[in-house]
C-alpha cells in the first residue's frame, strides 16, 4: 500500500493506492471525519452490482446510517436530472452537513458525486473510491461538474475531497475499452511533466495486457504524482494547472458533437493530443517523432482518426473551451515533452490545422 498526500490551498489530504484497501476505510473515516451522521454511497449501473455489496459489508459493522444513490453510467450520469435525483435522494435519506459521500465508480460518478457533495446544503464532506484507470486523473484535484448540452464539465466547482481510497483490485473488471481510455491520461501526464515516465510507457507497455500487477500500480502513482504535483502549484486552474488539459480543447469539441457516452473521454483525448502533438511541432518546433508516437498507440488499439465531424462545428465547441477568454482558442503545446506551454489561435489557423493533420 501507498499513500500520496495532495496538497492545495483549501485542503491537504491522503491518496492511499493498493490492492484491497477498502478495508481499511471504516478506520479512516472513525478517525478523521467524526461527527458523523449518516453515509451516503453514490455510484452508477455498472459498478454497483458489481462492488456496492461488498463496500457495505465493509461499512455495515462500524456505521449504521447508509444510504445509497445509484446513476445511471458513463456520462449520462452528468445530468441535470441525475443531479437533482440525487439531491432528492440525500433529502429524502434525511442527509445533513455532517455527512459524508463516497463516490464509488468511474470518473463520471466521481465527478457527480462530488458536485453533489458541493452543492448539497452549501458543501459536504466526500471521499472518492475510483474503479477505472481513468479515474486516477479526475479523482485527484478538486474539479468537479456535471454537462451541459452545449460543453462538458461546464457546470461545477473546485470541492476537494476528504482523501480517495484507490484500490487497484476493483479494476479487474474493466473492459479493454476503459483500460485504453484511463491510459490516454496517463500518456498525458508522461508528455507534459515526465519525460522519463513517458518514455519507460513507450517501451514497457505494448499491449493493454501489460497493464497490470507492478505495471498498473506504476502508471497510477506516477500519473497521481504528476496531477498532485500541478494541483499544488494551482489549486483553481488559474495557471499551470491549465497544461493538465493538453489534448483536452479538441477532446471536449468531439465528445460534445458526437455524443456524451458516444466515444470514451480518452479515445477522444488520445485524438486531442496527436493535433496537439502536431500543432506543437509546427507552431512551437516541438522535436517528436509522431510517427512512432501514432505506431505505438494504434498498436494499443487507439484510433488515430478524427471521427467524420463538421471542423465548423468542432470549431465552435472548442470556443467554449474554459481556457478560452478572449475570440481565440487556446491550446495546450508542448515545446519540449515534459515541458508544456500555451499559445491562442485564430479561427482560421485552427480549421487549417483540422483539414491539414486529420486529411
Amino acid at each position: 500500500m501507498n499513500q500520496l498526500t495532495i496538497e492545495t490551498s483549501s485542503k491537504t489530504y491522503p491518496v492511499v493506492i493498493g490492492s484491497d484497501i477498502l478495508k481499511e476505510l471504516p478506520a479512516f473515516i472513525n478517525t478523521n471525519l467524526q461527527p458523523l451522521s449518516k453515509i451516503w454511497i453514490i455510484s452508477d449501473a455498472t459498478v454497483a452490482p458489481l462492488y456496492l455489496a461488498k463496500l457495505q459489508d465493509i461499512l455495515a459493522p462500524h456505521f449504521k446510517d447508509i444510504i445509497v444513490s445509484v446513476v445511471p453510467s458513463g456520462e449520462s450520469a452528468k445530468s441535470f436530472s441525475v443531479f437533482e435525483q440525487c439531491h432528492r435522494d440525500g433529502l429524502e435519506g434525511n442527509v445533513n452537513r455532517k455527512s459524508v459521500i463516497l463516490a464509488l465508480g468511474g470518473g463520471a460518478v466521481g465527478d457527480l458525486a462530488g458536485f453533489v457533495a458541493a452543492t448539497f446544503m452549501r458543501g459536504i464532506r466526500f471521499i472518492g473510491i475510483p474503479t477505472t484507470l481513468l479515474a486516477h486523473d479526475s479523482a485527484v484535484g478538486g474539479k468537479v461538474a456535471i454537462n451541459h448540452p452545449l460543453g462538458k464539465n461546464m457546470v461545477g466547482a473546485f470541492h476537494q475531497p476528504e482523501a480517495v481510497f484507490y484500490d487497484w483490485s476493483l479494476l479487474q473488471s474493466l473492459p479493454e475499452k476503459e483500460l485504453r481510455s484511463g491510459f490516454a491520461e496517463a500518456i498525458k501526464h508522461g508528455l507534459i511533466q515526465d519525460v522519463d515516465f513517458y518514455n519507460w510507457m513507450h517501451t514497457t507497455i505494448n499491449s493493454l495486457q501489460d497493464l497490470s500487477g507492478d505495471i498498473l500500480a506504476k502508471v497510477i502513482t506516477k500519473g497521481i504524482g504528476v496531477k498532485a504535483s500541478v494541483v499544488k502549484q494551482d489549486e483553481r486552474e488559474l495557471g499551470v494547472r491549465e497544461y493538465l488539459n493538453f489534448g483536452h480543447t479538441l477532446a471536449h469539441s468531439i465528445e460534445a458533437n458526437i455524443g456524451y457516452g458516444k466515444t470514451t473521454h480518452g479515445e477522444a483525448v488520445l485524438i486531442g493530443m496527436i493535433f496537439a502533438l502536431k500543432m506543437s511541432m509546427e507552431k512551437v518546433n516541438l522535436e517528436f517523432d509522431i510517427d512512432s508516437f501514432i505506431a505505438w498507440v494504434k498498436k494499443l488499439g487507439y484510433s488515430t482518426e478524427l471521427p467524420a465531424l463538421d471542423h465548423a462545428d468542432l470549431l465552435h465547441s472548442m470556443k467554449k473551451d474554459k481556457k478560452t477568454t478572449s475570440s481565440n482558442i487556446k491550446f495546450v503545446l508542448l515545446n519540449h515533452i515534459g515541458e508544456p506551454t500555451t499559445m491562442q489561435l485564430e479561427d482560421e489557423e485552427v480549421l487549417d490545422c483540422l483539414q491539414r493533420y486529420f486529411a
